[in-house]
Protein backbone atom coordinates (compact mmCIF):
# COMPACT_ATOMS: atom_id res chain seq x y z
CA UNK A 1 0.00 0.00 0.00
CA UNK A 2 1.47 3.38 -0.79
CA UNK A 3 2.12 6.31 1.69
CA UNK A 4 -0.52 8.84 1.82
CA UNK A 5 0.57 11.43 -0.76
CA UNK A 6 1.71 9.08 -3.42
CA UNK A 7 0.14 7.24 -6.28
CA UNK A 8 1.24 3.81 -7.16
CA UNK A 9 2.75 4.50 -10.31
CA UNK A 10 5.42 7.31 -8.47
CA UNK A 11 7.07 6.95 -5.50
CA UNK A 12 7.05 10.77 -4.57
CA UNK A 13 7.45 12.14 -1.48
CA UNK A 14 4.62 12.99 1.08
CA UNK A 15 3.73 16.90 0.66
CA UNK A 16 1.87 19.60 3.11
CA UNK A 17 0.14 17.74 5.53
CA UNK A 18 0.82 14.52 4.70
CA UNK A 19 4.34 14.97 4.72
CA UNK A 20 4.31 16.86 8.51
CA UNK A 21 2.41 13.65 9.65
CA UNK A 22 5.03 11.25 8.32
CA UNK A 23 7.79 13.38 10.11
CA UNK A 24 5.79 13.28 13.61
CA UNK A 25 5.55 9.18 13.51
CA UNK A 26 9.06 8.53 12.72
CA UNK A 27 9.91 10.54 15.15
CA UNK A 28 8.05 9.40 17.43
CA UNK A 29 9.11 5.84 16.87
CA UNK A 30 12.71 6.75 17.60
CA UNK A 31 13.37 4.43 20.74
CA UNK A 32 14.83 6.45 23.81
CA UNK A 33 18.40 6.16 23.75
CA UNK A 34 18.48 6.32 19.92
CA UNK A 35 18.74 9.40 16.74
CA UNK A 36 17.90 10.15 13.68
CA UNK A 37 19.15 13.14 11.84
CA UNK A 38 16.94 16.10 10.22
CA UNK A 39 18.50 14.18 6.28
CA UNK A 40 18.10 10.98 7.61
CA UNK A 41 14.16 11.61 8.30
CA UNK A 42 13.67 13.46 4.71
CA UNK A 43 15.30 10.49 2.88
CA UNK A 44 13.23 7.88 4.81
CA UNK A 45 10.53 9.90 3.34
CA UNK A 46 11.85 9.57 -0.36
CA UNK A 47 12.73 13.36 0.07
CA UNK A 48 15.73 15.96 0.75
CA UNK A 49 13.91 18.29 2.59
CA UNK A 50 15.70 17.98 5.65
CA UNK A 51 14.73 21.87 6.53
CA UNK A 52 11.42 20.96 6.36
CA UNK A 53 11.64 18.42 8.43
CA UNK A 54 13.22 20.70 11.23
CA UNK A 55 10.16 23.43 10.43
CA UNK A 56 7.61 20.44 11.37
CA UNK A 57 9.44 19.53 14.79
CA UNK A 58 9.87 23.51 15.31
CA UNK A 59 6.14 23.79 14.94
CA UNK A 60 4.89 20.52 16.27
CA UNK A 61 4.72 21.97 19.90
CA UNK A 62 6.64 19.63 21.63
CA UNK A 63 4.73 16.36 20.85
CA UNK A 64 6.76 14.11 19.97
CA UNK A 65 10.61 13.25 21.07
CA UNK A 66 12.64 15.97 19.12
CA UNK A 67 15.20 15.64 20.97
CA UNK A 68 15.84 12.26 19.09
CA UNK A 69 16.11 14.14 16.09
CA UNK A 70 20.03 15.43 15.51
CA UNK A 71 22.22 17.67 13.46
CA UNK A 72 24.85 16.15 10.88
CA UNK A 73 27.73 14.89 13.38
CA UNK A 74 25.40 14.37 15.99
CA UNK A 75 25.06 18.06 17.60
CA UNK A 76 21.69 18.40 19.23
CA UNK A 77 19.15 21.00 17.63
CA UNK A 78 20.33 24.70 17.93
CA UNK A 79 19.65 26.85 20.75
CA UNK A 80 18.12 23.90 22.83
CA UNK A 81 21.37 21.40 23.69
CA UNK A 82 20.79 22.22 27.69
CA UNK A 83 17.08 20.54 27.66
CA UNK A 84 18.37 18.05 25.41
CA UNK A 85 21.08 16.67 27.12
CA UNK A 86 18.96 16.39 30.02
CA UNK A 87 16.75 13.63 28.02
CA UNK A 88 20.08 12.28 26.56
CA UNK A 89 21.33 11.34 29.91
CA UNK A 90 18.18 10.30 30.79
CA UNK A 91 17.84 7.82 28.10
CA UNK A 92 21.14 7.07 28.06
CA UNK A 93 21.95 8.28 24.97
CA UNK A 94 25.96 7.86 24.35
CA UNK A 95 27.22 11.30 24.35
CA UNK A 96 30.91 12.74 22.99
CA UNK A 97 33.12 15.61 24.06
CA UNK A 98 32.77 18.20 21.31
CA UNK A 99 34.94 21.85 21.03
CA UNK A 100 31.28 23.21 20.43
CA UNK A 101 28.89 25.59 22.29
CA UNK A 102 27.17 22.44 23.68
CA UNK A 103 30.33 20.89 25.13
CA UNK A 104 29.12 17.77 23.48
CA UNK A 105 27.77 15.80 20.49
CA UNK A 106 25.79 12.40 20.50
CA UNK A 107 27.49 9.66 19.64
CA UNK A 108 25.98 9.38 16.27
CA UNK A 109 27.81 6.32 15.22
CA UNK A 110 26.50 4.69 18.30
CA UNK A 111 23.20 6.29 18.80
CA UNK A 112 21.95 6.05 14.92
CA UNK A 113 18.46 4.56 14.17
CA UNK A 114 16.46 4.07 11.43
CA UNK A 115 13.40 2.29 11.06
CA UNK A 116 12.95 -0.86 10.59
CA UNK A 117 16.05 -1.49 12.15
CA UNK A 118 16.78 -2.49 16.08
Amino acid sequence: MPMAGTSDDAAAPPRGEAFAEHVLAIVDSIPPGRVMTYGDIAAVLGSRAARTVGQVLAHSGGTVPWWRVVRHGGHPPPGLDERARAHYETEGTPLLDAPTDAAYRVDYAAARWSPGRP
